[in-house]
């Protein structure tokens, strides 16, 4: 899915219950939740930022940019440019510099972007090389490797844009449902974007997604006094997907080229990758059960298929989430991920298809590569190791395979690396660290900090406390991670209602060492109140391993509920939790989980909200619902099991379900169909719909619902 995206959002959520007397001193909702009036102040931010520009490091102020020539002696700095230097060389006064971004390799330019443009200013000469305004109704902005070009589609086709003003329209789709340009099969796969520049701008590659054979799904827009329809493509599981293809532009020739790849039609066009040469394109291609890929090479010129180098098989699911990365200074060498052996790791291979070496090994994820120093010889990425709750930097040597790990204090790290390889700029936070940056010499790991973000709750006195642990999951094997998050003036002797906040689903972790283990703004606002809250992450989440995933493979909330379930029997173990007031909490997956809990196990739960819930697999979509699942016909018991529309009667909780009316990821049907299910079976939840919304409430609207949230736990468990 879209990513039930819902978990992107949630390290920031809400809370509440009454113990404590002096509400005055309560942190609110409107301080709490993004889209608050007051949030930006207790939300930690770094005061500056970093970069590099080659080897020289850079200080990206509010107004101001300065420069480090030597990074090993701070305190040399100057200014480089003001914000000021571009605003004045710009038409539009009103046309404000929102970033900046220096090249790795380094030079005088910087692209910068704008309300209504992107464009390159030359510190050196104060001026800017190249504007680009941004032409009404434009999305999907790419900017050429060598600045020259700006590529972009408005609906559904691709244009492009050069430095004079000239527009030039590549594409001339006449049918709406045939779109070029866009990101396809619903953002799966790693996939964020529809344009793929070659390295010498000569070429544009780009999705063309035809969604003709796709049945229309009905998305009402109701603000109109004559309510309007909003059709939306939206292939459900087992149903036709649409077709995608990988077109080549050819930007002095004029022509457009069509990769040829073949039957069938409905497989996956996934990780595009250029050649360094701009000569070839590589694909990994997926059939449509998921269970096979093939990394495949095109000429870029022809279009014609050249060879396959390697596949990848698993009797569950293949997942490539990551385009090929090529080695510096060896055209024939690229980088692969893959959990072939059970965890994401990194893999050395040659464009013949050979596989030269596995870089790294062990019972550990690499989560994200962050490159190659100048010469090629260390790569530098995040991982697992040696904690799944936190993330550290390290770098493997392409020649010996020695791994060596660059970060050490605990917590969660991210870092860019200079042109040489020799320094980092490590972002870090931790349970009680809101946010540090610091410098790192590779060469002997010495650390020193940059900035750092003030604790936002300095001096408040009602800050409720967390601590993070671990039980055993259903399986009796797997280690299973929490948090629990405790009112500020908690006493074991009292007994205490509970909070439990559940997403669960694939791609998630909801529990780690970053700033205070990742509890967000409803936790804390729920333990302010008097609740203890809950969060755990069940087997079928992210960064544990491959078997740890797929374990709910075909069989979606089953394993999971078996894990919540552990997590259950553990607080009721707690001599100051009341178990006879818990509740229970999740958007999205977390949503689908809320409801598969209170009808699994009905008598645990005195209430419950479910958000954006999926009610039935069969009514969501096809790439992410038959990764799971497969389809519905291949998998009837599973999709009979996991649906909640048949376990209704089994409900005896207060549920309070909160749908978008316009939500295109999960759409609505999924809690019309649960209330019309609950109208059969007599049970009556409660409906709250925020009009006009898709998948999320944002903006002051999302204060509003973690207060109707909050509202609705209070009057059903408080009130006990």
């Amino acid at each position: 899915m879209q990513r039930l995206s819902f978990i992107v959002l949630l390290t920031a959520l809400t809370f509440s219950a009454g113990s404590l007397a002096q509400s005055d001193n309560l942190l609110t909702l409107e301080q709490l939740i993004p889209g608050g009036i007051e949030y930006s102040k207790y939300s930690p931010r770094i005061p500056v930022n970093y970069q590099w520009n080659g080897n020289r490091l850079i200080e990206i102020g509010k107004d101001s940019v300065w420069i480090y020539n030597n990074p090993s002696k701070l305190s040399g700095k100057s200014l480089l440019f003001a914000y000021d230097d571009i605003q004045g060389l710009l038409k539009e006064s009103s046309n404000k510099i929102s970033s900046v971004s220096f090249s790795k390799e380094g030079s005088s330019t910087v692209s910068f972007n704008t309300n209504y443009g992107t464009g390159v200013f030359d510190y050196e000469k104060k001026a800017i090389t190249a504007y680009f305004s941004y032409p009404e109704i434009s999305e999907n902005h790419s900017l050429s490797p060598d600045k020259n070009l700006l590529a972009y589609t408005k609906e559904n086709n691709l244009y492009l844009l050069d430095k004079n003003g000239s527009e030039k329209q590549i594409t001339s789709e006449i049918c709406k449902d045939i779109i070029s340009g866009q990101s396809v099969h619903r953002n799966e796969f790693g996939i964020n974007s529809g344009i793929f520049w070659s390295p010498e701008s000569d070429k544009i590659a780009f999705y063309r997604m035809d969604e003709t054979m796709v049945t229309s799904y009905p998305i009402v827009d109701m603000s109109a006094r004559v309510a309007e329809l909003k059709s939306i493509k939206y292939p459900m599981a087992g149903m036709t997907s649409h077709q995608v293809t990988l077109g080549v532009f050819d930007i002095n020739s004029g022509q457009i080229t069509y990769l040829k790849t073949g039957e069938p039609v409905d497989h996956y066009l996934t990780n595009i990758s250029w050649s360094p040469d701009g000569e070839c394109i590589y694909v990994a291609e997926l059939n449509r059960e998921q269970d096979h890929m093939k990394l495949n090479c095109y000429n870029a010129t022809s279009g014609d298929f050249e060879k396959m180098l390697f596949e990848e098989n698993h009797p569950k699911y293949v997942e490539p989430q990551n385009p090929l990365l090529f080695v510096i200074n060896e055209n024939d060498q690229f980088i692969w991920q893959s959990k072939r052996d059970g965890y994401n790791h990194l893999y050395l291979y040659d464009t013949s298809g050979n596989l030269i070496k596995q870089l790294t090994v062990g019972e550990w994820e690499v989560t994200n590569v962050i490159g190659f120093d100048n010469r090629g010889n260390n790569l530098y990425f995040v991982s697992t190791n040696p904690n799944p709750l936190e993330r550290h930097i390290h770098s493997v040597s392409l020649k010996n395979g020695k791994i060596v790990q660059h970060t050490f204090k605990p917590g969660t790290h991210s870092a860019t690396l200079s042109f040489s390889g020799r320094y980092l700029i490590d972002r870090y936070s931790a349970f009680d660290n809101p946010g540090q940056i610091s410098l790192i010499d590779t060469r002997n790991q010495k650390s020193e900090q940059l900035s750092f973000a003030d604790n936002p709750f300095e001096g408040k006195n009602n800050i409720p406390t967390v601590e993070t642990g671990k039980i055993k999951a259903a399986d009796g094997e797997s280690d299973l991670y929490y948090r629990l998050i405790k009112p500020a003036d908690f006493d074991e002797k009292k007994k205490y209602p509970v909070a439990v906040y559940v997403y669960g689903g694939p791609h998630s972790q909801m529990v780690n060492n970053r700033w205070r283990y990742g509890s967000g703004g409803w936790e804390l606002y729920m333990a302010q109140k008097g609740y203890l809250v809950f969060v755990m992450d069940n087997r079928g989440t992210a960064y544990r391993g491959f078997d740890f995933e797929n374990v709910t493979h075909r069989q979606l909330g089953v394993e999971e509920s078996k894990d919540q379930m552990k997590g259950v029997e553990f607080l009721r173990s707690l001599p100051y939790v009341d178990a006879d007031r818990m509740g229970i909490h999740g958007w999205s997956y977390g949503g689908f989980m809320a409801i598969n809990m209170l009808l699994r196990y009905p008598d645990v739960f005195k209430v419950g909200v479910a958000g954006g819930p999926v009610t039935d697999w069969r009514y969501y979509e096809v790439m992410y619902g038959e990764r799971y699942m497969d389809q519905p016909e291949e998998n009837p018991e599973g999709y009979e099991e996991t649906s909640l529309l048949n376990k209704v009667d089994k409900l005896q909780s207060r549920l309070l379900i909160i749908h978008g009316d316009e939500d295109p990821t999960v759409v609505m049907q999924h809690s019309s169909q649960f209330i019309r299910a609950c109208i059969r079976e007599g049970k009556h939840p409660d409906l709250f719909i925020y009009p006009g919304y898709g998948h999320n409430m944002t903006g002051p609207d999302r204060v509003h619902l973690h207060e109707h949230i909050t509202l609705y736990f209070d009057k059903n468990l408080l009130s006990l």
